[in-house]
């Protein structure tokens, strides 16, 4: 949904809405592909316009003659009194490309809207009225704005927001405006909110590109279009002669980021509500907030709400896999007595959210999960390596495959496994486990003065569960640090008295030997 834009400049007209070039208020005819070179030129008027550009945007690459193109910027430069003389308007950098010079004002009328969906994203509305906002969370990346002159580089203020466009449009769970309406608003002097109430969206994400010699940096921030409330802002540094790798990394942290950032925004915003009026979308984030906390109570609380969300949207896949996470929760913390019951149910409910999602990468997840249960490592990997497959900025998805890996044997790889993961994720809620998996791929490798620190770490990080203060206990008993030892099995004892190294070792099936002897015989001398 998107605001018709006409753009004034002395005394012309260019409305996008009627396709229609006025001049005093007369319409002045013109081709359609001149129209849109005037319309292409303008919306990019705040900077140099290369012919490759507009070559691939306006001839789809097709083979172009030089005359061709030549004659469709002679006809704009006469359709605007100008010529290639006074170029007043449209002015040539010799072999570069163009730039549009007029002082342009723009214009709204009421909102005319036009389709989101990419197809018709060109597409004249039938209504003028904005339609209802998705269920699903919902958000438009704007082009960045430039600072200062960036020169050559000034193509990721738009490359980097397209690949976030596209990138974002994989994660199943959120409902993405497509590139040709939001990019509409480009060059705009319009807020997040009025951008977010034309595009109708919850999120909107801006950014600023700023190039100082060779450094480059690049600052987002994501905001409620309902409130105007920043959500999250961060800024990233590169150097320019590094552009494509600084590239790669400031896209995949942004994603992990957003990842994180909007359900929690949205389970925070669900919590002030009355649980009976939650849609499923708000239950299902609430319920993943309380899921996270790995506790019977919590794990009961996320339960409901998953089953809420299914009450509203039985064919809600991610709803789904929520559920198999409260199963495989309740069986991987020995809550029960049926384990088997509950590992049979958690790859049901993931099977459910296959059948109506495949593609989703959390429902690949928790099937991937299921198979931990029963130590079939090769299929959790083969599950896990198609959720990240699916989606390769998914931090949880790459964290269990590292984890994974270690149950395998493969410390060094699930080391720097588990490394992208706390890159892409700094703030995720089973960061602490993360720190888990570096420490143990430490111990695979035989470096156990790593290995304490970093289970250390994990098992003071919030959210830790008992499992990971077991894992603590052990590696330092193996270090011969009795006094942290003692220290740590006490707490889990407090936290869960009946477990035992035999429950350690169906939560985590570790198949390489000499780790698994050595923590079960830590974990014997220990009294579990």
């Amino acid at each position: 949904m998107l605001a018709t834009m006409i753009y004034r400049f002395d005394t012309f007209e260019l409305d996008l809405e009627k396709a229609e070039l006025r001049a005093a208020g007369e319409p002045r005819a013109v081709e359609p592909q001149v129209f849109a070179l005037l319309a292409f030129l303008i919306e990019r008027r705040d900077r140099l316009v290369s012919l490759d550009e507009i070559l691939e945007n306006l001839w789809d690459r097709r083979v172009v003659s030089d005359s061709a193109l030549s004659s469709r910027i002679k006809s704009a430069r006469k359709a605007l009194d100008d010529d290639g003389q006074a170029q007043r308007y449209i002015k040539t950098v010799h072999r570069q490309g163009l730039r549009f010079m007029g002082e342009v004002h723009v214009t709204q009328p009421e909102p005319a809207l036009i389709s989101v969906v990419a197809t018709a994203a060109e597409q004249p509305p039938a209504a003028s009225t904005p339609i209802a906002e998705p269920a699903r969370p919902s958000i438009a990346v704007l082009p960045f704005a430039i600072i200062g002159d960036a020169g050559p580089f000034a193509a990721i203020a738009e490359g980097l927001p397209h690949e976030l466009i596209i990138e974002l449009a994989r994660l199943r769970w959120l409902f993405v405006i497509a590139r040709g309406s939001s990019f509409r608003l480009r060059n705009q002097e319009i807020d997040a909110v009025d951008a977010g109430r034309l595009l109708g969206v919850r999120y909107c994400l801006t950014g600023t590109v700023e190039i100082t010699g060779k450094q480059l940096a690049v600052t987002t921030e994501l905001v409620d279009a309902r409130n105007h409330h920043v959500v999250w802002a961060e800024r990233y540094t590169g150097f320019v002669d590094e552009l494509h790798s600084v590239r790669d990394e400031i896209r995949s942290k942004i994603l992990a980021s957003l990842e994180i950032q909007i359900p929690m925004h949205e389970a925070s915003g669900a919590r002030l509500r009355d649980a009976a009026s939650l849609d499923s979308w708000s239950a299902y984030h609430l319920g993943l907030q309380h899921l996270y906390r790995f506790n019977r109570k919590d794990n009961a609380v996320a339960d409901t709400l998953f089953r809420r969300a299914l009450e509203r949207d039985p064919e809600f896949a991610r709803a789904h896999a929520g559920l198999s996470f409260v199963h495989f929760q309740t069986a991987f913390m020995r809550q029960t007595d049926d384990i088997a019951g509950e590992i049979q149910r958690a790859r049901a409910c993931s099977q459910r959210g296959i059948d109506i999602d495949p593609l989703d990468p959390f429902v690949n997840f928790t099937m991937g999960r299921s198979f931990w249960l029963e130590g079939d490592l090769d299929r959790a990997l083969a599950w896990l390596d198609r959720s990240t497959s699916l989606s390769p900025n998914y931090a949880q998805g790459v964290y269990a495959r590292a984890w994974t890996e270690i149950m395998a044997g493969l410390g060094e790889t699930a080391r720097e496994r588990v490394g992208l993961a706390m890159r892409l994720s700094p703030l995720d809620p089973l960061y602490y486990a993360m720190l888990g998996v570096r420490g143990l791929s430490h111990m695979v490798d035989g470096n156990d003065a790593e290995a304490v620190e970093w289970c250390e770490r994990s098992a003071r990080a919030p959210g830790a569960h008992v499992l990971i203060s077991m894992i603590a206990a052990a590696v330092h008993a193996i270090a011969g640090d009795t006094q942290r030892a003692q220290a740590w099995a006490e707490d889990v004892r407090n936290r869960n008295p009946l477990l035992t190294r035999e429950d350690f070792f169906r939560a985590f099936p570790l198949r390489p030997e000499p780790m698994r002897s050595r923590l079960a015989a830590a974990l014997a001398g220990l009294g579990f």
